[in-house]
């Protein structure tokens, strides 16, 4: 139980958590503190010198208008990430490139009739990033693209509208999907087509590059481990990819200047469960677990070669990605490991492993992925249970040829001037970090706009901040 592990607060320094993480065999590794000189280093990528070695990651947003339309409440944010003094900025949220794919009906959407306010979006953020620190030419701001498949909830907050590649006998069972989920061989290609609409959109509105989600289980990540499935979309790794081989084909015709990037899930595992006494729990499987791209077959490890993983980063490279971000997991049926936290979200359950381990195993996953493909710009991901430690962690691995740069997401919900404040040498402002209470996660789970109640003077005195908390204490 989280109860049982320590937390981060009870380190003094980061030479007293560096013993502990040590002692615990957890596979980071810190940087003396004032360090920042990796993270500081410019970085060729996208066709750009980026100034420094931060990255702000593309979230899931609950605030858009119904339409898919960017917000007040969203333009706030972005301009925020804006001034965070990352040069590698992912929008920053997922953008659904249709509406049967948004995983909530306030998800943002990358469609023709949000290009006007996107547009506006991307020009302020190179505004204020340049007013406060001096250019923007080398500042790369993209839009994550995605169909949340099997997670879709495009009309309502309750009611599932899954859009599956296959019927998977585990995640079939979980959230009570049928073989009539299964999308279509013609319904593929139409879906394809909407990637590629949605990459023309971004493109005319001003972003650098577009990030092609195939990570946490969504529609295009299913497609890379369906197996089971019929058809020119199934069965062989030929198939399996063709879902992702056309989007890209497609976008290289339609906008070839568009830079492309990848958010890949490195590694997966079976689906957890809340046991009986409420802590997560692997569900019934027996023998060879095969729906895990990139585990062992054991339903619960990485295959240390990434055999598959590697194939599929080959084919994007041919089509001229250079840019990965790596995750692992799902927040839907694997949350401890995807997004360690010491507070389990109101409708998960309680954590079954300590989630500094799971922070060491996404950094593990990026060292093997980098190791693999030493011409890849790898975006380290799962930092943020670090707190006050993360720039420590972060330069490290920068430092040790981990990864290429330092994604931050939930952190910079609280606290978006972290990247700036580091290089500039100063002491964090320890009344803004993250502290993982998972209340990002909980509104929006109850029907509610996200952002960081707890710590953010500006959610702290909206209504539904007192909503939050009576929901809470029930």
């Amino acid at each position: 139980m989280a109860e049982n592990y320590r937390k981060v607060t009870e380190f003094k320094d980061v030479e007293s958590f560096s013993a502990y993480i040590g002692e615990q065999g957890y596979h980071i590794g810190f940087s003396p503190e004032g360090r920042h000189e990796a993270l500081a280093q410019t970085a060729e990528c996208l066709g750009k010198t980026l100034g420094n070695r931060w990255a702000i990651l593309p979230m899931e947003g609950w605030d858009c208008l119904p339409d898919g339309t960017p917000s007040d409440l969203t333009m706030r944010r972005w301009l925020r990430f804006a001034s965070s003094g990352a040069k590698l900025i992912y929008g920053t949220e997922a953008a659904a490139v249709m509406h049967s794919g948004r995983s909530n009906p306030r998800q943002l959407m990358a469609a023709p009739h949000t290009q006007e306010t996107l547009t506006l979006l991307v020009r302020e953020m190179r505004r204020v990033h340049r007013e406060k620190f001096g250019r923007d030419d080398d500042l790369a701001i993209g839009l994550q693209l995605t169909h949340s498949g099997r997670y879709s909830h495009p009309n309502t907050d309750d009611k599932l509208e899954s859009v599956t590649a296959y019927a998977h006998p585990l995640l079939d069972k979980k959230f009570g999907n049928s073989q009539a989920n299964v999308v279509r061989d013609e319904e593929v290609e139409d879906i394809v087509q909407h990637f590629v609409t949605a990459a023309k959109v971004a493109y005319a509105a001003g972003f650098d590059f577009v990030d092609i989600k195939h990570a946490h289980g969504y529609l295009a990540h299913e497609f890379l481990t369906a197996y089971d499935r019929p058809g020119k979309y199934g069965g062989s790794f030929e198939n399996r990819t063709r879902f992702c081989r056309k989007i890209l084909e497609g976008i290289r015709a339609a906008v070839p200047e568009l830079k492309l990037s990848v958010w890949l899930s490195i590694f997966d595992i079976m689906p957890f469960i809340k046991g009986e006494d409420g802590t997560g729990k692997p569900m019934d499987w027996q023998g060879v677990y095969p729906y895990a791209f990139g585990g062992d077959g054991t339903g619960l490890g990485m295959d240390p070669d990434l055999k598959e993983v590697s194939a599929f980063v080959d084919l994007l490279k041919s089509y001229g990605v250079d840019l990965i971000c790596g995750t692992i997991g799902s927040p839907y049926y694997s949350v401890h490991m995807q997004r360690p936290a010491y507070y389990p979200v109101c409708d998960g359950y309680a954590i079954p492993e300590p989630p500094l381990y799971n922070v060491g195993r996404h950094l593990a996953a990026a060292k093997r992925l980098k190791e693999l493909h030493p011409d890849l710009k790898v975006v380290a991901s799962g930092l943020t249970c670090l707190q006050e430690y993360l720039p420590h962690a972060a330069e490290y691995a920068i430092e040790h040829g981990w990864a290429d740069f330092a994604g931050i997401g939930r952190m910079v919900l609280s606290y978006p001037e972290m990247c700036a404040d580091v290089l500039a040498g100063k002491p964090l402002d320890r009344r803004h970090i993250c502290r993982t209470f998972g209340d990002c996660t909980n509104a929006p789970r109850n029907g509610m706009i996200s952002g960081c109640f707890p710590l953010d003077e500006f959610y702290k005195r909206r209504p539904e901040a007192i909503r939050l908390n009576e929901l809470k204490k029930k």
